[in-house]
């Protein structure tokens, strides 16, 4: 693998610089690449972890093979609010990880549904996401649609694409917007910083769309409806931010304050619409707030 620095990566330490580029890369597994003698200038010649690059600088390298490890089916109750022999649609908890990743390689969403379905899922992708269309962050609640078959699986990819399956959420920001509605239209890509965040950037981007509609109004605070038109990592919580409303709890986009009585991002996935794979009829699922948004609701109503 050949990456070149920009002038946004001018001055960056080596193992920063990586960590920053390669998606799934930390920069403790950047410093091991590098003090195996793996990450090469263009010339060839071996590089120290505190080398600086500079904009337009190549450097190379292989990227080991991941590990395998085994999925344990585990024992975890699941709300389920859709299945039959194709799909499967279920109300994810916060603080519940969609699918093992490290640091998290049991307690998720896909060890629960291996539990539930046995082989029953689609293997298209790969054995560490088996069934997974689509993911919701680990503080994100609410609905996630898995896929028992490949030719399920395939549709609903298909249907994210074509954008005829569609995702509703429902959040809280901070402060009052100026309208009933908009639209963010915005590109998202890898943060150059910090390769754990997403920003808006014209660089290494993809285009973003996020329709949002106010619902109520609160003290200080605005309860959102946000569709998503496509669907970028973190997307909702970016664009929001980028437009000076981050989502309550946050810490990542917005204030780092933590919020009382809540745990992560005030954000939940209320409303999934999608055609069948295999009847073609068109199937709604829609599920309730959760009791800690309802809290957040309570606390921030003007009328007390």
């Amino acid at each position: 693998m050949k990456i070149t620095a920009g002038t946004e990566h001018e001055g960056m330490r080596l193992d920063a610089f990586l960590a920053a580029v390669v998606e799934d890369l930390s920069r403790n597994a950047a410093q091991n690449l590098i003090d195996k003698g793996a990450v090469l200038s263009e010339g060839g010649a071996s590089l120290k972890k505190n080398h600086r690059m500079t904009p337009g600088e190549a450097v190379c390298f292989d990227l080991p093979e991941p590990e395998d490890s085994l999925l344990i089916p585990e024992k975890i109750a699941l709300d389920v609010r859709y299945e039959d022999e194709d799909v499967i649609v279920v109300n994810k908890p916060k603080g519940m990880v969609v699918h093992p990743a490290p640091g998290h390689s049991s307690g998720t969403l896909v060890n629960a549904l291996l539990y539930r379905c046995g082989s029953g899922l689609s293997g298209i992708g790969g054995e560490k996401r088996p069934g997974i269309v689509h993911r919701i962050d680990k503080d994100t609640s609410g609905l996630v649609i898995a896929a028992k078959t490949d030719f399920a699986h395939r549709s609903l990819s298909a249907q994210l694409a074509s954008r005829s399956l569609s995702r509703e959420y429902e959040t809280i920001v901070t402060g009052h917007m100026k309208t009933s509605s908009g639209i963010i239209d915005a590109p998202i890509g890898r943060h150059p910083a910090d390769r754990k965040k997403m920003a808006v950037t014209d660089k290494n981007s993809r285009r973003a769309v996020t329709h949002w509609q106010v619902i109520e109004d609160l003290d200080g605070h605005t309860h959102l409806r946000c569709a998503l038109e496509t669907g970028r990592t973190h997307q909702i919580r970016v664009h929001l931010a980028y437009i000076g409303h981050p989502v309550l709890g946050d810490t990542q986009y917005g204030s780092k304050r933590v919020i009382p009585g809540l745990d992560g991002q005030c954000l939940h996935a209320a409303s999934l619409k999608f055609i069948h794979p295999r009847t073609g009829s068109r199937v709604i699922v829609e599920c309730e707030l959760p009791e800690y948004f309802l809290n957040m609701l309570r606390k921030f109503r003007t009328d007390g």
